[in-house]
C-alpha cells in the first residue's frame, strides 16, 4: 500500500472478516468507557432530511486510544420498503489520523446493524435481569435479527415472540432466526402479545418525529428490560411512565434530538450508557424494576468496529486497493 491507495471492502469483505457478536460487544464496552472518562472526540451528527421521516447523517469520531479515525455516510429511508430497497444505505471512510490521508472505504449496511444489536446487548447487561429467558421483538427487520443475535449472545434465551405489520416478514423472521439461534421463535398477530410475557423486549420500526404510537400502558411487566432502537416511536407516554429507569446510549446526542424535535415530552434519562459502563451510575437495583434505554446510535460504535474490520482485512488480504 502507498499513500495514493485506498482498500475497498464491499459487504461481503466486511462480514467475511469473522468478527463475531461478542467481539462487537467487547468493542463497544470498551470505546463507552473511554468516552465517559472524555476520551472520544464526536460531535453530535450532522444531518440533512430530503423526505419527510427519512435522512442521510454524517457520523464522524475519534477514538485517541485505538488511534480510530473515520466517519460514516448513512441514509435511512423508510418508504424504500416500497421499492424492495433496504432502509439503510452508507459508506465508512477510515482515516490515518498521523496524516489524515484515507486508508479504507466500506460498506456500513452491517456494521450498522451489528453495532446496534450489539449496543442493546451491552445496556441489557447492565440494566436487565440476568436470567432472563423470553424476548419480544417488534419489528422483524436487521434490527429485529440483530439484536436478538446480540440478546443471545449474552442471555439464556429460551423463548421469542415477533410480531411486524407484515405477516411475511414474521414468516420469514422464525424461519431464519429458528435456524440461526436454535431457540423457539413464536410468532404473534398484535404487539402486545409480542411483550406481555417477556423479560426482554426490542422495538425497530422506523423511526418518526411525529409518532402514532401503539404500545400502552400495563403491556410491560415487571422487571422487564425495553430497547427503543426507533428513539420511543412506538411507546405511548402513559407507557414510558411505567418504566423506573430510562437511559439512553449518549446524553450530548439525546439533547441534540430533543432540540431537533424529537423526544417530545419524553423523562430526562436517568444515565448514559457510558456512566453506567464505566460504573458511575447504578443499571438495575431491584428485581422488580422495569428499565428501558433509548439507544440513538452512535458515530464511536461504527469507527470502533471498522476499525477492526480494516485490521482484519490488511491481515488476512482482503478487499481491494484503489488508487486516489
Amino acid at each position: 500500500m502507498s499513500a495514493q491507495q485506498i482498500l475497498y471492502l464491499s459487504r461481503q469483505d466486511v462480514e467475511n472478516t469473522g468478527l463475531e457478536m461478542p467481539d462487537v460487544i467487547q468493542l463497544l464496552e470498551a470505546a463507552f468507557i473511554q468516552r465517559c472518562a472524555g476520551k472520544v472526540e464526536m460531535p453530535p451528527k450532522l444531518g440533512i432530511y430530503p423526505k419527510p421521516d427519512a435522512l442521510i447523517h454524517a457520523m464522524p469520531a475519534f477514538i485517541p486510544s485505538l488511534q480510530a479515525a473515520g466517519m460514516k455516510w448513512v441514509s435511512s429511508y423508510p418508504e424504500n420498503v416500497k421499492f424492495k430497497l433496504p432502509i439503510i444505505h452508507g459508506l465508512i471512510i477510515m482515516n490515518d489520523p498521523e496524516t489524515g490521508v484515507p486508508v479504507s472505504v466500506m460498506d456500513c449496511t452491517w456494521i450498522t446493524a451489528c453495532r446496534t444489536g450489539a449496543a442493546t446487548a451491552l445496556v441489557a447487561r447492565y440494566l436487565a435481569r440476568p436470567e432472563s429467558q423470553v424476548v419480544g421483538i417488534i419489528a422483524c427487520g436487521a434490527q429485529g435479527r440483530t439484536n436478538l443475535e446480540a440478546l443471545a449472545a449474552v442471555f439464556p434465551i429460551q423463548r421469542v415472540y415477533a410480531y411486524d405489520i407484515s405477516s411475511r416478514a414474521v414468516t420469514q423472521y422464525v424461519e431464519e432466526m429458528t435456524d440461526r439461534l436454535g431457540v423457539e421463535i413464536i410468532p404473534v398477530n398484535e404487539p402486545r402479545l409480542a411483550i406481555v410475557e417477556s423479560d426482554l423486549v426490542v422495538t425497530s420500526g422506523p423511526i418518526q418525529k411525529v409518532p402514532a404510537p401503539s404500545i400502552e400502558a400495563g403491556w410491560v411487566k415487571p422487571g422487564t428490560f425495553a430497547s427503543s432502537v426507533d428513539y420511543g416511536s412506538y411507546w405511548t407516554w402513559e407507557s414510558l411512565a411505567q418504566f423506573d429507569k430510562i437511559c439512553t446510549d449518549d446524553h450530548a446526542q439525546y439533547e441534540y434530538y430533543r432540540k431537533a424535535g424529537y423526544f417530545t415530552g419524553f423523562p430526562r434519562p436517568y444515565a448514559d450508557l457510558g456512566e453506567i459502563a464505566a460504573g458511575q451510575k447504578l443499571g438495575r437495583e431491584h428485581t422488580g424494576e422495569r428499565t428501558m434505554s433509548i439507544n440513538l446510535g452512535m458515530a464511536m460504535e461504527d469507527v470502533v468496529v471498522a476499525q477492526e474490520v480494516y485490521r482484519r482485512a490488511r491481515q488476512r488480504g482482503m478487499g481491494q486497493w484503489l488508487s486516489l
